[in-house]
This record gives structure tokens, sequence and C-alpha cells, in this order.
């Protein structure tokens, strides 16, 4: 049997919202990418991460369609199951490239750059009233990260997230990458509402880099079963 450990991450203050992943702390238990990808279908989550290596911080991401060479959610989400599970680590490797990760005011945070961030369309509107009225998904293909000043001199904004790339995931609840793509584009720090009930913080920092922080909390531990060894 597989143990998938589900986490809610970018949760509120009080506990609430935070999009689910799924993290396979033992991934050499599913080792090909078609059993990955298989089991993160099966998962239903925005994303599920496999941890390869807990003390270098080795992971590996998937959609329930795809395989991601970066994400920032399941980072996050990797990071603090790891620090539960007696091995904290302060790098995160992905194929896209190594990812710091720390805790700071309560929050997990990642390092990363908006470049590694592919496939996705941020698009402004004139309120957070429009950007709720939209339907999930809205008319249009491609990944869309919809957004809206709540207070532009504060830096707080509404967003909502649409893969649009023909699964199930008709939004995603709250998306670590988007945070960060958008934070870049902007040039500027934001403190973003998404989703329900989740709260994404994005930091802009020198020479291309930009962090993201969220509260993770824990859900369930769940077996499955195996699913097969293919590469």
């Amino acid at each position: 049997m597989t143990d998938v450990e589900i986490v809610r991450v970018f949760v509120t203050a009080d506990g609430t919202g935070g999009s689910p992943l799924g993290v396979v702390t033992d991934g050499a238990s599913v080792p090909g990418v078609t059993g990955r990808q298989e089991l993160a279908r099966q998962l239903g989550f925005s994303e599920t991460v496999f941890v390869d290596d807990a003390a270098r911080g080795e992971v590996d991401i998937y959609t329930p369609s795809a395989r991601l060479p970066f994400a920032g959610y399941p980072l996050i989400g990797a990071a603090s199951v790891l620090r539960e599970h007696g091995t904290p680590v302060d790098v995160l490797r992905t194929a896209a490239g190594d990812v710091a990760t720390w805790v700071e005011g309560g929050f997990t945070w990642i390092r990363g750059r908006a470049a590694w961030v592919s496939g996705k369309r941020t698009q402004q509107y004139a309120s957070a009233a429009e950007v709720d009225a939209l339907p999930a998904p809205p008319p249009g293909e491609g990944w869309l990260y919809a957004w809206a000043w709540q207070d532009e001199a504060a830096g707080t904004l509404r967003a909502r997230g649409f893969p649009r790339r023909g699964d199930a995931i008709t939004e995603d609840e709250a998306t670590g990458a988007a945070a960060m793509l958008l934070a870049a584009e902007l040039g500027r720090d934001v403190h973003i509402r998404q989703g329900v009930a989740s709260e994404i913080v994005a930091r802009v920092r020198d020479e291309g880099w930009t962090e993201v922080g969220g509260r993770v909390a824990a859900a369930e531990r769940r077996p499955l079963p195996q699913v097969a060894d293919a590469s």
C-alpha cells in the first residue's frame, strides 16, 4: 500500500480554505512516470507531489493530467510535511531548479523565479466583484489567473485560478506559482485572497527571485493501492 498524506496549503489564520495536496513521502513506492500520473489522476487534487529523496529534498510534481517542472503549493506542502516528519530541508530540488524553503512568521516559504512558471496567464479585472462573478471555468483556453485589486495601496487583491487544461480541475483553490508570476509582473509584494477562503503572500526580491508563503494544515493520511510500475 502507498501512503499519501493529504494537507491543505494556503489556509487562512482560522484554518479554513487551502488547496488540498497529496504528498507521497515514499516516492520510490511509485517509481514510474506513468504510475505517478495515474495516482495523481486517482487522487484528483490540483497537484500531487512525490518525495524521491527526503534528505536532499528531491521532488516530482504532477497534476491529474501532466507532470510539472515547478509549482508553488506542492513545494510549500512538501516542505511542511517533511518538517513534520523530522526531516526539515532548506532546499527542494525540482526539474526547474533548486528552490529555497524556510519557515517564517507561521508561514512556510519558498523562493523561485517567475521564469519557471510556464503556461499561465494573468488577467486584471476592474473589481473583485467581477472576479467573483466569473463562471468556473470562464470561456477561453489556457491557464488563467483572474485578479483585481481590493486595496492597491496596501497591495491586497482578489484572485481565482482556472487551469482550463481539459482535466477534472475547473478551478484551483490556491495557486502559488501564479501568485509568484503576478507579483513579479507587478514588481511589488502582494497579499492575495484566492478561491473560497485561501491566503497567499508573495514578495519580490532582487535578481529575479520571488518568494511565496502560506500556512499548511494537515488533513488526513490515506492508504492507496499500488499502481503499475511503468516509466
